[in-house]
């Protein structure tokens, strides 16, 4: 009864937010947009009393994450047909095929079935998925192989054991990201921000996202680099790459955190000690872009051939060339260009906000100081929040990375973002059904939302803590 008494709200939100995602998991249907906006709106509002009612009590947190992401065991995905493709490479795999040189479709075309359920997998990952090579890194294949091992003859088998994976990833980061935050002296609550988001349970354990599995390696790689590890740092930040992508954006960024924290440590008049530690720190940074290199080629090694490479380049730029979704600034020059010269200007925007993004990962890496790792991570936050500003299609699960980076520090517009980019899967939401191109006003709103909160926090919110402190002391005195 006592117990009853304490903790009554939190129980009672927390029967509600299994309810919810109980309907998520398995009575949703994808159009059905009123439903979709009203679950997600219904478990965002349960995860903020939560995190209100419970937040200093860990354990309970930590059962309500397992539990939530238990719900969607036997669930199929209902908002994205990827995992689909997952299950295809994994089969193709363990027969013997090279899943980066055969693309489905090229089996469908001639009435060749190489794997299991080989049309119910093609019809299910659609035929712009089916009719491309693989671009999934060599981890990530790894992880399809374990699934087609213990289940080559079901999807819903298959689906399981990438929602196993996925959630034991979700709780290595639990594990890495709160000692992190304890060695940063940040309140060890903020790692929930991410564990508990609705968007990361839908996203990651429901829709068979695997950015979980790559922000696992990255925050074991970044809390033993900041214990002074650093080469096996850079070998579990090779996995992390070789999972997916994303973390090559972050290589620049460690200049300064390996440079300037060796060039600092140790100074005199003679200057002699600065030059030996910045020489110090530049074959140490070497050194880890090296052992970063050569995991990651070891990782691919058993699928290279020259055909590989070529196949995999054109796979990786059509994510920059071709393919455009959910995009902001991209969408506006894309306006410009049809309004110049009529047609769309993809491969030449693209490029040059290919460009653009590269152009600012240096200037943090070489004019911003980094002096810890706490201004590391805020680093490879903006790093990753410009490069989604600028990219031509933004899949909501992109967000993931984004977001567990916000919990080592004081920016929320990432958080706001999580809750907003639900929107996206309005965005063919047309009044006029036979057009099938996305709603931009959706797609404005969604975006007007993140960049009030991001302009407010990077530009202003700084200048309106100083003011209110300065008149706190006016008025004290």
């Amino acid at each position: 009864m006592q117990f009853w008494k304490h903790y009554r709200i939190p129980l009672c939100l927390f029967i509600v937010s299994l309810i919810t995602y109980y309907l998520f998991a398995y009575q949703l249907v994808r159009t059905d947009y009123p439903t979709l906006i009203i679950l997600y709106t219904l478990l965002w509002l349960v995860f903020l009393l939560l995190m209100t009612y419970a937040k200093t009590n860990f354990k309970f947190l930590t059962v309500i994450a397992f539990l939530s992401r238990a719900i969607f065991i036997l669930a199929i995905p209902n908002l994205s047909q990827d995992f689909y493709r997952f299950i295809w490479d994994g089969r193709m795999l363990l027969q013997g095929f090279n899943p980066y040189l055969f693309t489905p479709e090229s089996f469908i075309s001639i009435g060749k079935l190489p794997i299991a359920q080989a049309m119910e997998l093609y019809e299910g990952m659609g035929q712009l998925n089916g009719s491309h090579f693989s671009n999934y890194p060599p981890i990530k294949q790894f992880c399809f192989t374990i699934a087609a091992l213990c289940s080559g003859q079901s999807i819903l088998g298959s689906a399981i054991v990438f929602r196993v994976i996925i959630i034991a990833a979700d709780f290595g980061t639990f594990f890495f990201g709160r000692k992190l935050l304890q060695q940063l002296h940040l309140s060890e609550r903020n790692i929930f921000w991410y564990l508990l988001n609705p968007f990361i349970i839908i996203e990651l354990t429901g829709n068979l996202h695997f950015e979980g599995v790559m922000i696992f390696f990255l925050i074991w790689s970044l809390y033993l680099l900041h214990c002074g590890k650093w080469k096996w740092a850079a070998v579990i930040f090779a996995c992390s790459i070789s999972v997916k992508l994303i973390p090559l954006l972050f290589l620049p960024l460690l200049y300064r955190c390996f440079v300037t924290n060796s060039a600092t440590t140790s100074i005199d008049i003679t200057n002699k000690k600065t030059k030996f530690s910045v020489l110090k720190g530049m074959k140490t940074l070497l050194s880890f872009y090296v052992i970063v290199g050569i995991t990651t080629l070891l990782l691919f090694a058993p699928f290279f051939s020259s055909e590989f490479i070529n196949n995999y380049a054109q796979t990786i730029a059509l994510w920059f060339n071709n393919f455009e979704f959910n995009a902001s600034i991209y969408y506006l020059a894309r306006a410009i260009g049809y309004w110049l010269t009529g047609y769309n200007e993809i491969a030449i925007i693209g490029k040059i906000l290919s460009i653009l993004v590269f152009l600012f990962v240096m200037g943090l890496a070489f004019l911003r100081r980094t002096p810890d790792t706490k201004q590391l991570i805020t680093n490879m936050l903006f790093a990753f929040g410009i490069f989604l500003f600028l990219s031509t299609t933004i899949h909501p699960w992109y967000l993931a990375t984004l977001l567990i980076l916000s919990v080592f520090t004081n920016y929320k517009f990432p958080l706001v973002w999580s809750f907003v980019i639900i929107l996206s899967y309005l965005a063919y939401l047309n009044p006029n059904q036979a057009d099938k191109s996305e709603n931009l006003w959706i797609i404005a709103l969604e975006y007007a939302i993140v960049y009030v909160v991001f302009i407010w926090e990077v530009f202003f919110f700084k200048r309106f803590q100083q003011k209110r402190k300065a008149n706190s002391s006016e008025l004290a005195s």
